[in-house]
């Protein structure tokens, strides 16, 4: 099943309240949020044999790469947000 299937309902909301782009850009940020939860539980259980109290590295890796994607898309909706908004002005 695709994406566009399985988050019908959520594609569908987002992209009525902000436009196609910024819609699916909105669902994509909650799917790397729903990975970031499920990369944070796996870390509880699978901990660093040499950082005591951390996850293992692998982990770490993965988390980082989830946030740094986050960050990035956030920055283009934000970008996007603010060209509207100049438009609008302009």
């Amino acid at each position: 099943m695709s994406v566009y299937e399985e988050r019908k309902s959520e594609l569908e909301r987002y992209e009525f309240m902000m436009g196609r782009e910024r819609g699916r850009l909105a669902v994509t940020l909650d799917c790397i949020t729903d990975a970031m939860v499920l990369v944070g539980q796996h870390g509880v259980y699978c901990q660093s044999v040499r950082q005591l109290g951390r996850p293992a590295m692998d982990v770490q890796l993965i988390s980082k790469s989830l946030a740094d994607a986050k960050e990035l898309i956030t920055s283009v909706l934000e970008g996007m947000s603010s060209g509207e908004e100049a438009k609008q002005e302009g």
